[in-house]
């Protein structure tokens, strides 16, 4: 048991439980994430609060008690691995392996679960259980959640009991909101012709992130200004056109979902699809994917120069200019794109891109 001991305000606790029932009550179909923002409160403080699930709140000693926490989930087995953001879920089955969170930039680069971590706005942790289902849940600053871990029938039970009483708080607290900055970066950029030129030098696609730093510019606002070889929009339901022609010819595609403290990776090919109301669902046994197409605002194909050639993706974006999902061919370093892949982005364009 954690020697930490914290202190909760009952009367709000008390509060939030019964503004929570009265909502579940009337809308009892709506999730956590859309309950707590009914309420005008975090997900986090609804966790806290145990409104609906029961939490225990984890708490590590040290510099880093995110990544000393995050550290021991390669202890759990085989689980779910979820991420998300406001539009898109990603679900990912497997075990955490090859994991390195030391610093506050961390990776999982096991054969399942692929992840890539931004410990600076992690803040709570809490071990979770809610209609018998046991999970590890991470939130950021704002009381958003980060990073969701839960154990399935193939998972290490005794495991995780081990690291909740490891963790484990003493008492209760509620967790205080804080203001994440928002980004101060421009959606337009002020040399078009010296940002093309920086991307025409890329050598790898990791390069493309400082790249919109050096130029204090936005993903959209960089897209809009390299030139239609380079990026270029595409139809809005370009992701349902790609997705059924890569179920059809059996095409390994990647597809990255993030959100600012994580984003989470699947590789390989795809089987099943199906919508459900605005949700565009990829529905395999390891791999679920849930889309909200309604909130699809603009779809990019956008082509980026490297060592091993010429590697394109699909980016989507939603009205606010946050990227929902982005996808590849699937590839490793060292390896030149898919040729399907290549073929089918291109199908996908108006103008030619560069080759």
């Amino acid at each position: 048991m954690n020697t930490a001991t914290l202190t909760f305000d009952r009367t709000s606790r008390a509060e939030l439980q019964a503004r929570h029932a009265e909502l579940v009550a009337a809308e009892p179909r709506l999730r956590i994430r859309d309950r707590a923002q009914r309420l005008g409160v975090s997900e986090a403080e609804l966790v806290a609060a145990e409104c609906g699930p029961t939490a225990i709140e984890l708490i590590a000693t040290g510099e880093r008690p995110m990544q000393t926490l995050f550290n021991e989930l390669g202890t759990l087995g085989r689980v779910m691995a979820l991420s998300r953001n406001d539009w898109c879920v990603h679900e990912r089955h497997g075990a955490y392996e090859d994991i390195k969170a030391e610093g506050p930039v961390g990776l999982v680069l096991g054969p399942d679960i692929d992840l890539r971590l931004f410990f600076t706005c992690w803040q709570h942790c809490y071990a979770v259980t809610e209609n018998d289902r046991r999970s590890i849940q991470f939130f950021d600053r704002e009381g958003v959640a980060v990073h969701k871990v839960f154990l399935t029938e193939h998972s290490d039970a005794a495991a995780y009991d081990a690291l909740v009483a490891k963790y484990a708080a003493r008492g209760k607290r509620q967790p205080t909101p804080e203001t994440i900055p928002a980004s101060n970066e421009l959606p337009d950029v002020a040399d078009a012709a010296a940002l093309r030129d920086a991307w025409l030098a890329m050598t790898d696609t990791h390069q493309f992130f400082p790249l919109l730093r050096k130029f204090n510019v936005s993903r959209l606002g960089a897209l809009r200004a390299a030139g239609s070889d380079l990026a270029q929009p595409v139809a809005i339901d370009a992701v349902e056109t790609m997705l059924q022609s890569a179920v059809a010819s059996g095409l390994s595609i990647m597809c990255f979902v993030g959100n600012r403290g994580i984003v989470q990776i699947h590789s390989g090919a795809v089987h099943k699809l199906l919508r459900t109301g605005p949700w565009f669902n990829i529905l395999d046994p390891d791999f679920n994917l849930h889309l909200n197409t309604e909130a699809i605002a603009e779809c990019w194909v956008v082509n980026k120069p490297t060592s091993d050639g010429w590697v394109t993706s699909l980016e989507v974006y939603a009205a606010n200019g946050e990227l929902i999902v982005q996808w590849f061919g699937e590839r490793k370093p060292g390896k030149p794109e898919l040729a399907g892949w290549r073929e089918l982005m291109v199908s996908l364009c108006a103008t030619p891109l560069a080759e």
